[in-house]
């Protein structure tokens, strides 16, 4: 279904919209859709050119900002919003979270709690990808980047470094890449897939956003076992809502609602 396509309405449910686009979405959708009482749509950004597209009804593509997402709101009735988006997808939860409220109905970020340093890591904590790249070439000389298609750009200039890049999707044309090796790929990864990939390559540095959850969450731990540095770049600021850690929180939070 395009972003422009409509789904018909059923007005003895209640109309929730997913913000989707992870793992988490996918499974919140899952137990949700086991709720007789929902009419449930899904969204995704449309940025990955393969994405996983969950089962039920779905969008994709941008809404237009703020007043685009009202509009949606407003046009397919929808009585509750989840924001199961990314934790680096700052843009799209201000987004929800203000046309949310303009259209008085409650809204939810479901937000996996992120990565905390145990004994053994080596963390370098920065507030931006930008602080990254500029730390970077005084502490290493063969980095392993995981930050994604969108941010290579930013480490572009290390010229006398190598990078391994990982993501998912090849970057757009006219990106500016670092030097090093492309490498296209789909979590979730194993400990020792990441152990024998750090280990071939010679990867002295890994670069991490602090995504949470399990699906990544083996290259910090193998970076541990091999007592590699791993610069960090911490998640940006949630807006103001109500959030879950997990999913039995945010089904809790759909009872709620359902059941008031």
């Amino acid at each position: 279904m395009g972003a422009n396509e409509t789904i018909g309405i059923n007005l003895d449910h209640l109309r929730l919209l997913i913000l989707g686009g992870t793992g988490d979405a996918t499974e919140l959708l899952a137990k949700a859709s086991l709720l007789p009482q929902l009419q449930i749509m899904t969204s995704l950004a449309g940025r990955t050119q393969h994405p996983v597209v969950p089962a039920g009804a779905v969008r994709i593509g941008g809404f237009g900002g703020v007043e685009g997402l009202v509009t949606y709101l407003q046009q397919h009735q929808i009585d509750l919003l989840i924001d199961a988006t990314h934790p680096f997808a700052a843009q799209i939860s201000h987004h929800a979270a203000a046309a949310a409220a303009a259209c008085g109905i409650p809204h939810l970020i479901l937000s996996r709690p992120a990565w905390q340093p145990v004994p053994g890591d080596r963390w370098l904590d920065v507030e931006r990808i930008e602080a990254a790249a500029t730390i970077l070439p005084d502490r290493a000389k063969r980095v392993f980047l995981t930050t994604g298609r969108q941010q290579l750009a930013a480490f572009a200039h290390l010229e006398s470094l190598w990078f391994l890049m990982r993501m998912i999707d090849p970057p757009l044309s006219g990106t500016a890449v670092p030097p090093g090796e492309l490498l296209f790929d789909r979590g979730p990864f194993s400990l020792q897939d990441e152990l024998t990939l750090m280990t071939h390559y010679g990867i002295d540095t890994v670069v991490s956003k602090n995504s949470g959850g399990e699906a990544t969450y083996a290259k910090i731990r193998a970076a541990r076992e091999l007592g590699l540095p791993v610069v960090m770049v911490r998640r940006p600021m949630l807006p103001a809502a109500e959030v879950a850690p997990d999913i039995p929180a945010a089904m809790a939070w759909l009872t709620r609602h359902i059941h008031p």
